[in-house]
């Protein structure tokens, strides 16, 4: 299982965007060329995240998206599902002969529901607010502020 660029580059920017904006509205391409992400590319991204309610948009001078959810209540979970939908690893084929059926089963019950649970709770888990504080945290985060 891989997650999609599409969800990778709105988990960067929904970051982004939760650590800048202050609860003000940004400029798309402003989030876009911090993150080197195409502006027209993100622009759908952000199309989905509004559908979701993730996101407010505003047109005009000082439009621009912002947050529409306090980041410590939006999970991982809900950015990837309002993006791409659910996501679990697809189960596995059961096929009818009765050695197969078992070997099958087996692989079902002892990987692939197991991974789906660790998954599910590491993703509705994590929020926001958790990914924006790490990000915060490390050294990359000052190098990236400028100071006039």
């Amino acid at each position: 299982m891989k997650i999609s660029k599409k969800c990778r580059y709105g988990i960067r920017a929904l970051i982004d965007l939760a650590a800048n904006s202050e609860n003000e509205y940004m400029v798309l391409g402003n989030i876009a060329e911090r993150n080197g992400i195409s502006s027209q590319y993100l622009e759908q991204v952000f199309a989905s995240l509004r559908r979701a309610g993730i996101v407010k948009g505003s047109k005009g001078a000082q439009g621009g998206y912002r947050l529409n959810v306090v980041p410590g209540e939006l999970t991982v979970s809900e950015i990837l599902e309002a993006l791409d939908g659910s996501y679990r690893i697809e189960e596995e084929e059961i096929p009818e002969d009765i050695h197969g059926r078992g070997i099958a089963l087996s692989i079902q019950e002892l990987i692939i529901d197991r991974l789906n649970t660790q998954m599910e709770q590491v993703l509705k888990n994590v929020t926001l607010e958790d990914l924006q504080k790490n990000y915060q945290d490390s050294k990359l985060y000052n190098q990236d502020m400028y100071y006039i």
